[in-house]
């Protein structure tokens, strides 16, 4: 395979309407990639045809947005369209955003869009859970979920940005992710990991107001071996594990940690294990979703 064809790559943005999309494509578009929007999976295999004539070595990169809006038997085929692609030496990801349901009805009624599959016989709430449905076949594909439910525009942009050109370094891109479990579970995870048996800096008064990134946090948790012992089991599992999904080929990988408010344990937790694997591995990055 020639360097010219290993440098074509094209990303799949797809998932649930009202999950940040054209958000995502938009963002994409910013960073050089050529963008079609609505594309039905159909013309996919034309996309390929592209990528590996004379228009792809015009625009190497290009990101494409699929939704529920196709024929269904064109979503069953999707995989087989997309090792068709493969073959022409592109490189694929696909990108797959969702949020939880409530969150998806709040957006629509907020903005006064109309859901694609909504008609007067389909409710917005089951018009939802029919699109999950169809986009199944895809969701089964994607390499990087998104869950939205919790992620403003401008965090989905920064989020989607780092996460892309993190792996354009053609290495596995690891995001540590803390949460509280008092906010909901993030559904775009691999491994979770929940630290809430460990000491609660919430109940000394002089660090409740304090974070996992504060120093005084990190001396209370460093001086409770049990803390020592969770960074150190977790770090050992991950370490034996994450190269089992580069030998998958793997390009995104996420790992929640998750205390009972997303402020101190889980925080500290991420930016240590972050921080252990930063040692030989340049893509790691470090997102705290209840302190952004």
């Amino acid at each position: 395979m020639s360097s010219a064809a290993t440098d074509k790559r094209l990303i799949i943005v797809t998932g649930l309407s009202g999950s940040g999309k054209s958000i995502a494509l938009h963002t994409l578009e910013d960073i050089n990639y050529y963008c079609i929007d609505n594309l039905p999976v159909g013309m996919l295999k034309g996309i390929g045809d592209q990528l590996a004539g004379m228009w792809g070595s015009l625009h190497q990169k290009v990101a494409v947005g699929i939704d529920a809006r196709n024929n269904p038997e064109d979503l069953k085929h999707f995989p087989q369209m997309i090792d068709s692609i493969r073959r022409t030496g592109a490189k694929i990801d696909m990108i797959y955003l969702q949020a939880e349901t409530p969150t998806l009805l709040k957006r629509f009624s907020e903005t006064r869009r109309r859901h694609p599959l909504t008609s007067e016989l389909v409710s917005l709430a089951d018009a939802i859970e029919l699109e999950k449905q169809l986009l199944e076949p895809l969701g089964d594909q994607s390499d990087l979920f998104i869950d939205t439910t919790h992620t403003t525009i401008y965090e989905l942009r920064e989020l989607v940005r780092q996460r892309v050109l993190h792996e354009e370094s053609r290495t596995l891109s690891i995001l540590f992710q803390s949460f509280g479990f008092k906010h909901g579970v993030p559904g775009d995870t691999d491994y979770l990991f929940d630290v809430r048996c460990l000491p609660n800096p919430h109940w000394q008064a002089e660090l409740r107001h304090l974070t996992g990134c504060d120093q005084a946090v990190v001396d209370y948790l460093e001086q409770h071996d049990m803390v020592h012992d969770m960074h150190g089991q977790i770090g050992r599992f991950l370490m034996n594990w994450i190269p089992v999904f580069e030998r998958e080929n793997r390009s995104y990988l996420n790992i929640s940690i998750g205390c009972t408010g997303g402020q101190h344990r889980s925080v500290y937790l991420a930016e240590a294990l972050a921080q252990d694997f930063r040692a030989t591995r340049p893509e790691v990055l470090v997102r705290h979703r209840e302190l952004s």
